[in-house]
């Protein structure tokens, strides 16, 4: 494993959000973050082992409880995991379009224990509510309930990961769909991070009055999770220079596709964290304690970053197990992460795509 130490110091200004006179929002600057209070580090522990094999371009696990559910991007199944280690049919969602990147993606899970799942249609992304039919071991997709489309989709930057955060709302991010300056424009769902009830509704604490906007300025975000003290991070895929891990404020304004990476300008909020994209792509991430956990497809590695200084991060398995895509901290403690050998872009091997599993200890 390697570890890091960057000497750019991410400290840039945040920006919150206020509304003009004629009721356009305005970014005004904020002070330097500083760090979050995470809670004690954890590192992986021993050698990661096999929870599920074979499955076919997997790309986000969600839990109902003890159960596991996984998403397949390219033919919209949603699968179950079994005691056994096998996967079953949970269903498969109606009208998902696959070309490239877009597909079935992110999978979310409310306290009502109701799936809510990010997919591609033929007329656009989409955010759907199901209820989940039977039980551990027999799980059945309800009728499907839209609860936002028309989010704009490509064949890439999609964005897609879905999450419930610390306050019960719904966050959902979106990539720019090859449209660049939808980016920076407010009227637009491209290129953003969303934060809505779980009905779909803006919230009246949102940063900007009616809109479902939370973030901005983002090229391609695909991973969220929140610390200890709600602090939320989101990990996003740069163009060619240098991919991020973002500290999220509400209002916030990420740069794209003015600046990518740390820009030390002042209109936007630079990442806490930097990669060359050869070394990272990441896509989901996972927050235990202390440690934000990031997978990563080009790199080919599980990132670990200290919630308390996210200017540094070791590495762990680093090109052991092919490309990853989503990590999740499962109900007993463990952390999972999942495979992406079978999406197009990589290698696969004789049991890939996998789910595998590691223990986590304080570091």
């Amino acid at each position: 494993m390697t570890r890091t130490s960057l000497a750019l110091v991410a400290t840039a200004a945040l920006f919150l959000s206020a509304c003009s006179g004629d009721g356009e929002p305005e970014a005004t600057s904020s002070p330097p973050a500083t760090a979050a209070n995470g809670g004690a580090e954890v590192t992986p522990s021993g050698t990661p082992e096999a929870v599920a094999t074979g499955l076919d371009a997997p790309w986000s696990i969600a839990f109902v409880g003890d159960t596991a559910l996984i998403s397949s991007r390219d033919d919209g199944d949603v699968l179950e995991l079994t005691d056994d280690g096998d996967t079953r049919l949970v269903g498969t969602i109606e009208g998902v379009v696959h070309q490239g990147e877009s597909g079935l993606l992110g999978l979310a899970v409310d306290e009502q224990e109701r799936l809510y799942a990010y997919s591609t249609a033929e007329d656009g992304n989409r955010v759907q509510r199901f209820e989940l039919t039977g039980e551990p071991g027999s799980y059945g997709l309800g009728e499907p309930e839209t609860i936002l489309d028309d989010i704009p989709a490509a064949p890439t930057h999609d964005g897609g990961r879905i999450a419930f955060g610390p306050d019960d709302m719904l966050y959902v991010t979106v990539g720019d769909a090859n449209d660049r300056p939808a980016a920076q424009d407010l009227e637009s769902l491209s290129g953003k991070i969303l934060r809505m009830t779980p009905d779909g509704a803006a919230p009246d604490d949102n940063p900007f009055p009616g809109s479902l906007v939370y973030s901005y300025g983002h090229r391609n975000p695909q991973g969220i999770a929140w610390a200890e003290d709600g602090t939320m991070f989101a990990s996003e895929f740069g163009q060619d220079t240098w991919d991020e891990l973002n500290v999220i404020t509400p209002g916030g304004n990420y740069g794209w596709p003015e600046a990518e990476g740390i820009a030390g300008d002042g209109q936007f909020v630079d990442p806490v964290q930097q990669w060359n994209p050869d070394t990272a792509s990441p896509s989901g991430i996972a927050i235990s304690g202390g440690t934000v956990f990031v997978a990563n497809l080009r790199g080919r590695t599980l990132r670990a970053v200290p919630v308390a200084d996210p200017t540094t991060s070791t590495d762990y398995f680093t090109g052991e197990h092919g490309r990853l895509r989503d990590v999740v901290v499962t109900p007993s403690g463990d952390l999972w992460f999942l495979t992406n050998n079978t999406d197009g872009r990589g290698q696969p091997g004789g049991d890939d795509d996998r789910i595998l599993r590691v223990a986590l200890d304080s570091a």
